[in-house]
């Protein structure tokens, strides 16, 4: 007889489906958030008709590059920084990975303005349902400068307008709507500033730790 067998597989499903059901309730509960955005200056504020509907709370990095200034200098890529950051939000008292933040390539852009980049977009993607939003950069703020964006010598808080959507393979669409996204909250992720003067500098990468709370708008119904 193998009913220790028939027991372990049993268990091993019931296990299953729990945490399939778990991830369902999170993905819901994180796509129907009652979220309220912290008051931000005009400049980075979305424009009217556009609703807050995700937040999530980002833990990752910001990766530079040093490059050649002319022959004799070298800066870091402070402008075109690398995030590779991961988005959570609470249920039930824990922290559940809700979104991924990286760069792409916009491969669904709208005819918009601005433009998307040639090269690569900031890009979030739902860890649920694999739907994407690409965006671009239309203001900032520098961090320290007001309650929204409280802490100074941190990199600045953003507001980013959609340049490109895409639903998910199975046609999710979470972030396929999104419309604009703001980064408030900045902590960290400022270039160092040291290590990148000179041509001999040249090549080095550094990652910097950084967190910020990034919400996501759409249009009003």
């Amino acid at each position: 007889m193998n009913y220790p067998t028939k027991t372990t597989r049993v268990r091993g499903l019931l296990v299953a489906a729990l945490a399939l059901g778990c991830a369902f309730s999170a993905v819901t509960y994180a796509a129907a958030q009652d979220v309220t955005p912290p008051v931000t200056p005009t400049g980075i504020t979305p424009p009217e008709g556009n609703r807050a509907f995700l937040l999530g709370h980002a833990v990752g990095t910001q990766g530079y590059v040093c490059l050649p200034i002319g022959t004799t200098a070298a800066s870091w890529t402070v402008n075109n920084a690398r995030p590779e950051a991961t988005l959570f939000t609470k249920f039930f008292g824990q922290d559940v990975q809700i979104i991924t933040h990286f760069l792409s390539p916009d491969t669904h852009p709208k005819i918009t303005d601005p433009r998307p980049l040639p090269f690569a977009n900031a890009t979030w993607q739902s860890s649920f349902d694999s739907s994407k939003v690409w965006a671009a950069q239309v203001n900032f703020i520098v961090a320290g400068t007001d309650p929204s964006c409280p802490h100074s010598g941190s990199i600045a808080c953003l507001l980013l307008q959609s340049v490109g959507n895409q639903v998910g393979p199975t046609g999710g669409k979470i972030l396929a709507g999104a419309t604009y996204v703001q980064r408030l909250n900045t902590n960290g992720g400022l270039a160092p500033a040291t290590g990148c003067a000179v041509p001999a500098d040249v090549g080095h990468q550094a990652l910097v730790p950084y967190s910020a709370d990034y919400y996501f708008f759409r249009a009003e119904d």
